[in-house]
């Protein structure tokens, strides 16, 4: 039986692996896709202490070599089923089955989609949701970004230093992300902005080549060329397989406060998986660290080996 598992190789579910680590227990990470989570994917991290200016990628790599020279075991499998109810808790995974004396739940969220007539058909042939994983391969082209909070603001500053054309739409009048970053992309000269505007569809052939792009105001429509749509409107929970086992809030986010407790003896949440005002990296971090403390807790007091 293993200490700690993990679900989860983000922010919160390697600084978990980290600090579970350093209280001298075995920590298990499961990972379905690769270290870092969602910030792999940011060109610049600008917001968190000591680490300006620092790629999303390097930044991820940089955690993941810690949690694994602390000793923490990392698989890259996905978690298809738990059972929680006993004391031994079980974690079903594509790698095998699985015990540990606690959990920690440090899944993410996903990234949230438009809902639009041609979306899931251009997926990955010009539908995009990750900005720097796929931005490159449309060097010197025209494409679009559409959200308007911070990834959205990322994903289009990156995008405006490759491409030779950048559509930002969102569906709002204002946006959300922080005044720096708004101010900087309204600066530059091939980035353009179109407020209270919605895709009604994604066309193209074998691959994207334009989109319907409705305006909310008036009700009109129009047709624009372009290769490549990048998605970045949002994160949505994926805690499906947790339902009726562990609370859940109308969003689908874990009903957890910052104790990172879940009512389930045994079984933590940490990161953007639970409610919070705040999801940033050094919130991540600090559910991470609250999390692995919590469970290093309980099994000192529940398992006498």
């Amino acid at each position: 039986m293993k200490d700690i598992i993990i679900i989860g190789a983000g922010t919160a579910g390697l600084t978990a692996a980290i600090y579970g680590q350093r209280a001298g227990l075995s920590c298990t990470v499961f990972e379905k896709y690769a270290p870092g989570g969602q910030i792999v994917n940011s060109p610049s991290i600008e917001n968190y202490p000591g680490m300006y200016g620092v790629s999303g990628y390097d930044y991820s790599m940089a955690l993941f070599e810690q949690a694994q020279k602390l000793g923490a075991e990392v698989q890259f499998a996905e978690v298809t089923g738990i059972d929680f109810s006993g004391k031994a808790k079980k974690v079903f995974t594509t790698a095998g089955d699985f015990e540990a004396k606690a959990v920690i739940v440090a899944n993410g969220a996903a990234r949230r989609k438009i809902g639009c007539k041609g979306e899931e058909e251009f997926e990955g042939r010009g539908v995009s949701y990750c900005a720097t994983c796929d931005g490159n391969f449309f060097r010197g082209k025209t494409v679009a970004v559409v959200g308007g909070g911070e990834s959205a603001f990322e994903e289009t500053e990156y995008l405006s230093e490759i491409c030779d054309k950048v559509y930002l739409i969102h569906r709002r009048d204002s946006f959300t992300a922080a005044k720096t970053a708004v101010d900087s992309v309204l600066k530059k000269k091939n980035v353009t902005v179109l407020k209270n505007s919605v895709i009604e569809e994604i066309k193209g052939a074998n691959a994207v080549s334009s989109i319907v792009l409705k305006n909310r105001g008036n009700g009109s429509s129009a047709e624009i060329p372009l290769s490549a749509v990048f998605v970045a409107i949002g994160l949505i929970p994926d805690n499906k397989i947790y339902e009726g086992v562990l609370k859940l809030d109308e969003r689908g986010y874990f009903d957890s406060g910052e104790d990172c407790l879940t009512g389930c003896e045994g079984v933590f949440v940490a990161g953007d998986t639970r409610k919070k005002v705040l999801r940033q990296l050094v919130t991540a971090a600090s559910d991470g660290a609250a999390a692995a403390n919590a469970a290093a807790n309980y099994i000192r007091k529940n398992f006498n080996d």
